[in-house]
């Protein structure tokens, strides 16, 4: 019985000693090391070092519903001559959306456009901007 738990007792050190060997081996690697201060550049950064920003897309000039020519308007994409008088007949405009909820464009003319347009208001209150829709109906 004596050799039988000597060789159970000297399996078991042995798996202790080798699975501490892998998990020494699996360890993950050091890391690297920060360069010293004497390592770091001087001076101002050369063109290859600066980030730049990318070049912005040229700008689109929006045409203003509430104040451009008949044709202006009829400029925009799939805008008839008719649609740009019809525009002009119903101004002022409390916002461009309200092109297509009064039914001067069609849904899907208005979202081609909507991009391309801005309603901008005569007065910064918005009180007396709102007496000029309360006057249109």
């Amino acid at each position: 019985m004596k050799p039988l738990i000597s060789i159970v007792f000297t399996t078991v050190v042995a798996l202790v000693a080798a699975s501490a060997s892998l998990a020494a081996q699996s360890q993950a690697p050091a890391p690297a090391q920060v360069a010293s201060p004497a390592a770091w550049p001087t001076g101002a950064p050369n063109k290859s070092q600066v980030k730049t920003k990318p070049q912005a897309a040229a700008k689109i000039k929006l045409i203003d519903i509430n104040s451009a020519k008949k044709e202006e308007l009829k400029t925009l994409p799939g805008i008839t001559d008719a649609e740009a008088a019809k525009i002009v007949a119903n101004r002022p405009y409390g916002s461009k959306a309200w092109l297509a909820s009064d039914n001067i464009l069609t849904q899907e003319k208005y979202l081609t456009i909507s991009k391309l347009v801005i309603a901008k208001q005569p007065y910064k209150d918005a009180a007396k901007n709102a007496a000029l829709y309360r006057n249109k109906k």
